[in-house]
Formats: structure tokens, C-alpha cells, sequence
């Protein structure tokens, strides 16, 4: 039974990319009702009595574990023998510790079912489609062959290493001896010694130019052979030890989940990276019967996720490609939200829409190789005095933005005394804690505020909106900036 089932509280930590650190520290306080929660770089750590159903339903994270060990972070000498020795004693020391730990993660995974999914091998975001389809297809080809070929270990774009290690087969009996002797409970040591797993290891600072990740991940896959007498598995292991070690702490997890949150089963041909979507349509204030526009809507995934998380809400979605608009129209079918989403052919510099007719305009400004950033700076001050027009007063427009059309739109918005528009990219902005976001009218609505940072929200104003809110956030390899406006009064009326 699943650990709130059983009345248990356990510690996770969830992975997210940056910027979304403060957008996962809200939902899993207010999904989950999370307690001691601490937010870092990448990282939000949280206790919470949940169901696997429950955890899985978080929108902003990318991987979700079950934490066996935080520790500051090691001391780091050229002596390669004592910093593998201060490694593994990680793994060796309090182990009826870290059995009642994988207990609970077998109750959790039994819920699940074993093998229900496979592996994610990388986990790394995903790429924009529209301008990295080919290189993602050949990366995952190269992730193929590899698989095919390597038998010690794996590593992935994201800088993890799976690592089997050497003599498997004699350690594993080696182990097995010792451990039903010692023990002298024959039952528990044969299920040690079915409990396959492997070694997932990531390294960055100081240590990292030391010790590799395949030298930490063997190192401590030995020493786990040797104390619980498992077998290494690299292909298709019952559980994965999870290690990353940088200048700041020493983490140790277990995946909940074989495939990461952010991979959305009701999504057929991804666009946007779906957590990108799903923290732009929480910053929107979607309530029960609102209108929502995406005018560039693309294969639709903002939609999706809105439409997903807020149901009781009437989406639209226009874009001008037709290729795109088929790609939203199956992504819909494939997510069952026909009634909720409907498309339309348009360019957004003209909607054949009433104006304030929405209560919502959220929208992905597409850049990048395929589009022209030059022709996208210049069309920009119409597509902002379009949306303007559609939005109805109190209404908000949630923009994503790159480096290059966030700096412009800076340009088009400031008033005569605004002297701060780079305020985000050169760090100076001030951050505070947003007023509570109503989501859908419903207390148990998964965001109520974010931690902001603001770009002079008090000076900044186009016609008659008015930036809230600017957040910088990673795309992968790229950075972008999600602008959030509110129209204060009728346009024209300011």
C-alpha cells in the first residue's frame, strides 16, 4: 500500500529546471500539502504523506525521488582512495536506515506495478520541435548504439553515468554468502539477491576533477553488492541508485516514477516543453467559465496543459501554419479535450475576434532557427496591441519570451522615466512573493502564489497593461523570459 495509505510520511526531492524552482515549491505545498520545504538550484526537497496517483500529478517538476540521503557536500583531496572511502560510507553506514527506506519505495513501486514504463535514458529537456527535430532524432539514434555496444556503463546528455560494475557475477556470490550468514534469515537474503539495480551518478566542482562518475558509480555499486547482495543490472534493474555530489551537497535518491513527470502521456507530438506550459497557464488565474487564447498557439501544448489542469474553462487556440494547427488537432484528440479546445486559422496581428472577449491570453512568441528574430522584433508591437485588445479589464497576458524579444519588448512597454528594462538580465531585479493566484475557484487549486521577480512592475506599461511579473527560465540550451501583464482598464481609456 501506497505510503499514505500506510500513515507515512516520507522525504522526496523533485528536479526542475531553472527558474522553476519557486513554481514546484508552491504546487507540492499546495497539491501535496508538503511540509519542510527547501528550494535550490534545481532542486525541491519535501515531505508529504501521498499516494504514487497524487505524487504523479505534479505539473512543474521533471524527476521525482524518493530521498535516502542529503549531505553537505564532501571534502575533496588528490587522494582518490579517501574520497571514494568518504563516498561509499554514504551507502555503508546506518543501513537498517536505508532498508526501511527501500521498504517504503517497494510499497510505493508495488503500487505501480514492476516494468511499467521503461527507463528514461535521458532525461534531458525536451527540444523545441520545430527547429531541433533532426538533431534530437540522431541523438537518439547515437543513444541506440550505445545501448547496443557499452556493457560497463551509459551516460547521458545530462551528465550521468550508469555504471555496472566489475565482477559482477563473483561479488554478487561473494555477498550472498556473507549476507545469510551474518544475517542467518535465509528469506531475506534470497530477495537480496533477486533485487537487481544500477548506479546512476552525476559529478560537478571540485570533485568532479578528481574522481569521473564511472570511477564514483562502480566504486559504490561494489560496495552495495558486497552490503545487500544485489545484482547489477544496467538494462532493465528493479531499483536505480541515484548520486549527484557537487560543491554544495551529496544527494542519494530513488526514481518513483521509470519515465520523468514531465513526460505527458496525453501528449502525442511535443512542442513546448510541457512544464514551461504548465507554469505559464498557472500564472494566468484560469477560473471556472474563464475564456483562454493562445494566438500562436503552434501543436497547441499551453493549451493542453491549461486545459488539463483548469477543465471547467473555454480554450481557443489560432495559429497561421496549417501544418501546426493539424498537429494541435491530433495532440487534442489524443488528450480527449475536443470540447474543451477550439481552433481556428488566423494570423495574430488580425483575429476575427471580438475585442474583450478573453479573460486570458497566454502565448509562446516562437523563436529560434526557424524564425526570423528580426521579423519577430518588428511585428512584436502588434502582436502585444492585438492581445490588448482581445483582453478583457483584469484579464492577464502570460508571454514567453527569448533574450532578444524580452530586451525589445522592454523598449516597446517603458514610459519616459522607466531606466531599468535589463534589470533581469543583469540580476538586479527585486524579488518579492506574489499576491495568492487563484487558479480555478478551488482552495485545493495547485498554485497560490510564486516567488516573483519583478522587472519595475510599477513603471513599465503598455496602453493599459502593466507588467506584474517577469521570470527567467532555461529552455535546455537556451534562456527565455515569461512576461506576465495585467490590463488595468479599457485600451484607450488609461
Amino acid at each position: 500500500m501506497a505510503a499514505a495509505a500506510a500513515g507515512r510520511c516520507a522525504r522526496y526531492f523533485c528536479t526542475a529546471g531553472r527558474g522553476l524552482e519557486p513554481f514546484l515549491e508552491r504546487e507540492v505545498r499546495a497539491r501535496l500539502g508538503a511540509t519542510e520545504v527547501e528550494c535550490m538550484s534545481g532542486k525541491v526537497f519535501f515531505s508529504a504523506e501521498a499516494a504514487p496517483g497524487e505524487l504523479r500529478k505534479l505539473k512543474s517538476g521533471e524527476r521525482l525521488f524518493l530521498l535516502l540521503k542529503k549531505h553537505p557536500a564532501l571534502a575533496v583531496s588528490r587522494n582518490k582512495g579517501k574520497v571514494l572511502h568518504d563516498i561509499k560510507s554514504l551507502f555503508t553506514e546506518e543501513p537498517k536506515y536505508w532498508w526501511d527506506v527501500i521498504s517504503l519505495w517497494r510499497n510505493l513501486h508495488g503500487c505501480e506495478g514492476k516494468k511499467d514504463e521503461v527507463f528514461q535514458e535521458d532525461p534531458s529537456p525536451l527540444k523545441r520541435k520545430s527547429e531541433e527535430e533532426t538533431d534530437t532524432a540522431t541523438k537518439r539514434q547515437k543513444t541506440e548504439q550505445v545501448r547496443e555496444t557499452v556493457s560497463e556503463e551509459h551516460e547521458t546528455e545530462a551528465g550521468e553515468r550508469r555504471v555496472v560494475p566489475e565482477d559482477c557475477q563473483s561479488e554478487s556470490e561473494t555477498s550472498s554468502e556473507g549476507s545469510s550468514k551474518s544475517s542467518g534469515e535465509k528469506a531475506i537474503a534470497n530477495e537480496q539477491l533477486n533485487f537487481s539495480f544500477r548506479v546512476s551518478c552525476r559529478c560537478s566542482g571540485a570533485i568532479a576533477r578528481v574522481l569521473t562518475s564511472q570511477e564514483i558509480g562502480r566504486a559504490v555499486g561494489v560496495a552495495l553488492m558486497k552490503q545487500c547482495g544485489w545484482r547489477a543490472d544496467l538494462r532493465d534493474p528493479d531499483l536505480e541508485i541515484f548520486l549527484h555530489l557537487n560543491d554544495v551537497h551529496c544527494v542519494v535518491g530513488i526514481p518513483l516514477f521509470r519515465l520523468p513527470l514531465a513526460n505527458r502521456e496525453y501528449i502525442k507530438t511535443a512542442g513546448l516543453r510541457s512544464t514551461i506550459a504548465w507554469a505559464m497557464a498557472s500564472l494566468a488565474e484560469i477560473s471556472v467559465g474563464a475564456f483562454v487564447l493562445d494566438p500562436m498557439c503552434g501543436l497547441g501544448t499551453i493549451l493542453l496543459e491549461a486545459a488539463k489542469e483548469w477543465p471547467e474553462a473555454c480554450y481557443w487556440g489560432a495559429d497561421i501554419s496549417d501544418s501546426q494547427l493539424e498537429g494541435a488537432d491530433v495532440n487534442i484528440k489524443t488528450a480527449g479535450l475536443m470540447d474543451k479546445i477550439e481552433l481556428l486559422k488566423a494570423s495574430v496581428k488580425a483575429l476575427p475576434l471580438p475585442s474583450e472577449s478573453f479573460d486570458a491570453v497566454i502565448s509562446d512568441i516562437p523563436f529560434g532557427k526557424k524564425f526570423k528574430i528580426t521579423k519577430d522584433i518588428e511585428v512584436l508591437p502588434d502582436i502585444l496591441q492585438e492581445m490588448e485588445r482581445l483582453l478583457r479589464v483584469g484579464g492577464a497576458i502570460v508571454l514567453l519570451l527569448s533574450h532578444d524579444l524580452h530586451k525589445r519588448m522592454d523598449d516597446i512597454t517603458k514610459c519616459a522615466d522607466h531606466d531599468s528594462r535589463d534589470a533581469i538580465s543583469d540580476g538586479t531585479s527585486e524579488s518579492t512573493t506574489a499576491e495568492a493566484l487563484h487558479a480555478d475557484g478551488n482552495s485545493s487549486s495547485p498554485v497560490k502564489g510564486v516567488e516573483e521577480s519583478f522587472l519595475s512592475s510599477r513603471q513599465t506599461c503598455f496602453g493599459s497593461l502593466v507588467l506584474e511579473g517577469a521570470y527567467g527560465v532555461s529552455l535546455g540550451k537556451t534562456d527565455a523570459f515569461i512576461y506576465k501583464y495585467k490590463k488595468i482598464s479599457a485600451a484607450g481609456n488609461q
